[in-house]
């Protein structure tokens, strides 16, 4: 039977990994505290292959991550960005010792490289990781390795801004296997003495995800850890683990949803209270004696000085595609009603600058429309 050269390296690993069983306890040497280099070298050795001893059994995942910073928040782009603490939990079966044979010793550190680790990746993400990579796990005698990384997060979040200043975002971070599936099937090989082309059926679970801390705890841990979150706090961080189906393959994947609030202090400060200041003058305005003041020349400076006021604020305005947030449509209206009462005074200014020219004598009709229910609308005896 001839077999391919991708069957033949694929045959001798699952030789080698057959014989490591028999060496699956790693020896120690008497005076020396830990397992030995050789037998350590041993594990190193199967890098490329899944510490696993029967295939067919999956490696777990269990991951944990706590919520440092809320970098910032992009709304044009529709891009999140955070700090994380991410917490990778797995065991392999070729890392056991005894503490009895080993001097005590029941926790050692390993270079991440020299290791399999698992493939878990943010499903979002969007940017390359710049944070500092952690080189080391921890391995405990029973096999099972911590590894702990920073990761700075850059990732895609539908974000909601009609509410602004006021909203709140619940973005999703969905962490699963790139390659490695919780389900697959269909192997073949090719017999070329028979001319048969074999299918064999099997099931292989490689990798499956589950999180190591209650989604309370991790959103309990987060809060009290949370730093220079600067407009940003967490309001929760909830999830649940499902499966993702692609064809006849399925990955196990963890979906967190992180909701995060913004603070409105910036912007009700800056935006809003200037704004309902100017509206204020320009309503106070119409108790000016048309006469004694040029009220149109007041009216158009205080238009000059809410528009200049809107192109500075413009920078602090979230811009989207999607749709304009309440509080454009505020300084719209607000804008709108400035140029109404604008008009409102050239009006009185004409029809005053015409009456002075020949008196006429006020229609019935006008005199009840302003003094009765005009006047009371605006508390005007």
């Amino acid at each position: 039977m001839i077999l391919s050269q991708q069957r033949i390296n694929f045959i001798t690993g699952l030789l080698l990994m057959s014989v490591s069983v028999c060496y699956s306890i790693l020896s120690c040497k008497n005076g020396h505290s830990g397992p030995t280099h050789e037998s350590l070298q041993a594990v190193f050795d199967l890098q490329a292959f899944r510490p696993a001893v029967n295939l067919s059994n999956p490696t777990i995942a269990n991951i944990s991550f706590t919520l440092y910073a809320v970098l910032g928040v992009n709304e044009k782009t529709q891009i999140l960005t955070t700090f994380l603490w991410l917490r990778l939990y797995w065991h392999n079966e070729f890392l056991v010792w005894d503490p009895k044979e080993c001097d005590g010793v029941t926790k050692i550190s390993l270079p991440v490289k020299e290791l399999w680790s698992p493939d878990i990746i943010v499903y979002e993400f969007v940017d390359d990781d710049v944070s500092q990579a952690c080189p080391y796990v921890y391995v405990n005698h029973t096999g099972h390795i911590r590894w702990d990384r920073m990761l700075r997060l850059v990732s895609s979040c539908n974000l909601e801004i009609f509410s602004f200043p006021f909203d709140v975002q619940n973005c999703t971070f969905t962490f699963g296997s790139y390659m490695h599936t919780s389900k697959n099937g269909l192997l073949s090989a090719l017999i070329h003495r028979c001319i048969v082309l074999l299918w064999l059926s099997y099931i292989v679970r490689d990798v499956r995800v589950s999180p190591a801390l209650p989604f309370k705890e991790m959103s309990l841990n987060s809060k009290r850890y949370l730093e220079a979150s600067g407009e940003w706090e967490l309001v929760d961080i909830l999830g649940e683990t499902s499966i993702l189906k692609f064809g006849i393959d399925e990955w196990d994947i963890i979906t967190f949803w992180v909701v995060v609030k913004r603070r409105p202090v910036l912007y009700v400060v800056n935006l809003l209270i200037p704004s309902s200041f100017l509206m204020l003058i320009d309503i106070l305005s119409f108790y000016l004696p048309p006469h004694s003041v040029d009220r149109a020349s007041f009216k158009m400076t205080l238009i000059l000085g809410y528009t200049v006021f809107l192109l500075i604020m413009n920078d602090l305005l979230p811009s989207t595609a999607n749709g304009t947030p309440i509080i454009g449509i505020y300084f719209s209206v607000c804008l709108a009603l400035m140029v109404i009462s604008l008009l409102e005074t050239v009006i009185i200014t004409n029809v005053l600058h015409h009456n002075s020219l020949k008196y006429r004598e006020v229609p019935k009709w006008v005199r009840i429309v302003v003094l009765k229910h005009i006047a009371n609308l605006i508390c005007y005896r």
